[in-house]
């Protein structure tokens, strides 16, 4: 787990630039990359990409994916295949180890950028997700939101209670 629980918090607007790299907060570089500096970067949705800190992904996902993984071994999911393919198709291409530069610097490598759809030289919005750091495609970010932000109030209520 990472050092700190606290959560992930704000809205920053980055460039990216001719190479693909961007920078990610300061305050968040550090809980991000840890001691090693890599990070976990997920596909979660068109038009964003998740950064987790690489501990955290471990003992949150990977436990999850190992315990599908000895279900297919038992047989438990032979009458499930295509689900148990789709699955191996998505979390094979879903994430990648990234290492964090110094100075919070990241390189989004191919393949994500492209489901970024963020062009070299294009903003992108970097957005605390409490338990993670998401990098939006503004326009993706935007649509998001208005779908979303009239639900706020509930949501905050909900998990206060």
């Amino acid at each position: 787990m990472p050092q700190s629980q606290e959560f992930f918090r704000g809205e920053h607007s980055r460039k990216m630039d001719e190479r693909y790299r961007l920078s990610v907060p300061g305050e968040w570089a550090d809980r991000l990359g840890g001691a090693s500096g890599e990070c976990i970067l997920a596909k979660e949705r068109p038009g964003c990409l998740s950064l987790w800190n690489a501990a955290q992904w471990v003992s949150k996902l990977e436990a999850r994916a190992e315990l599908i993984e000895q279900k297919f071994r038992l047989g438990e999911l032979d009458r499930r295949i295509g689900q148990v393919q789709m699955f191996g198709r998505l979390w094979s291409t879903r994430q990648k180890p990234v290492p964090l530069k110094s100075g919070g610097r990241l390189l989004v490598p191919e393949g994500f950028r492209e489901f970024l759809g963020v062009e070299a030289g294009g903003d992108v919005m970097v957005i605390g997700a409490a338990v993670c750091v998401e990098i939006w495609n503004p326009k993706a970010w935007v649509k998001y939101l208005e779908g979303r932000i009239a639900r706020f109030r509930r949501l905050f209520d909900h998990l206060s209670k």
